[in-house]
């Protein structure tokens, strides 16, 4: 049989009961709300789509700059400006729902309580009983009770908001760690055990840039987030670690810019793949990446993705039952 007629190889995974036609995920905080991007790629041929971070209310942003070029990498510091939950369900959401991929909430806070709130609205179906299809816990945003710490450092703090979101909502429910995190591998284990249904890894890490002609800061906050390609072997790292601390599925994320890369997640154990910074500077990657992988699995004569998931780990077994 020859290539052209040969069947294509099956893309889909299956997170917490949702399926993605294929693996490749717009990240949140960079492909805003999707129709940003509908005149510059097939936003209906991704995987899914991680909205803008959200927020129980409306959030104006950081001042000063946001964005700063790095070797090999990006520096952000938005400060999650967004209209807040209640105008994202009722401006955006109908036309995200309307584009066919995976629709996943980003969603941010201060207190717990917020976050908790913010999930029971999320939940929220329209008069067709459609909705967000998953909610993705973003815990790397200061705790204000506990003097400005990140509820996602602290293994405590991070099952203490998972569980309250839990309670709020029956979405499937992702949680999203940050690299920042003494014990990535314990925060992930306690996320788990409070009812996280998959985890996504990682954020931005913790960086500084200093202008030299200011001798200052760049940034007001002093330090920002670092992503782009320079994080890609730590990121994969972590993935692969966290991979063998949980059995909840993981997407992974951190400087992926073509399919090579997010091979190399998933073979490490993740089930899907963020595609975030590159985006910027080439908004076709993550269109390239999906065609990349099915060119990929054709060459080594592959019929399904999801038998990759993990397969680099020593004991070559598949993470398909997660």
């Amino acid at each position: 049989m020859s290539d052209n007629t040969r069947s294509a190889p099956d893309l889909s995974v299956t997170i917490a009961g949702v399926r993605f036609a294929n693996p490749v995920i717009a990240a949140s905080g960079t492909f805003g709300y999707g129709r940003e991007y509908e005149d510059l790629l097939d936003v209906g041929s991704l995987g899914g789509i991680c909205t803008k971070g959200l927020t129980l209310e409306p959030r104006e942003g950081n001042r000063g700059i946001r964005l700063h070029e790095t070797a090999s990498g990006l520096m952000n510091s938005i400060g999650l400006e967004n209209p807040g939950i209640a105008a994202f369900m009722r401006n955006e959401l109908p036309r995200l729902l309307g584009l066919g991929p995976v629709i996943i909430a980003n969603l941010s806070g201060s207190r717990i309580e917020d976050y908790a709130e913010g999930a029971a609205l999320l939940s929220e179906e329209n008069a067709d009983g459609r909705g967000v299809d998953m909610i993705e816990l973003n815990i790397s945003c200061p705790n204000v009770k506990a003097g400005g710490m990140a509820f996602g450092l602290c293994p405590a703090d991070a099952a203490s908001v998972t569980a309250a979101v839990r309670s709020c909502t029956k979405k499937p429910l992702i949680v999203k760690l940050s690299p920042n995190a003494g014990d990535l591998a314990g925060v992930a284990r306690a996320c788990q055990d409070s009812g996280a249904d998959a985890l996504s890894l990682v954020n931005t890490f913790k960086a500084l840039a200093i202008d030299l002609r200011t001798q200052k800061p760049v940034f007001d906050n002093v330090s920002a987030g670092l992503s782009g390609p320079a994080i890609k072997p730590i990121a994969l790292r972590m993935v692969w670690e966290v991979a063998d601390a949980v059995d909840i599925p993981l997407i992974g994320m951190g400087g992926i810019s073509n399919a090579e890369d997010a091979l190399e997640f998933i073979l490490a154990g993740a089930s899907a793949v963020q595609l975030g910074s590159i985006t910027f500077a080439r908004p076709s990657a993550m269109t390239e990446t999906i065609a990349g992988i099915e060119n990929w699995l054709r060459l080594h004569g592959l019929a399904r993705l999801d038998g990759l998931i993990g397969a680099a780990k020593p004991q070559n077994e598949s993470q398909n039952d997660k």
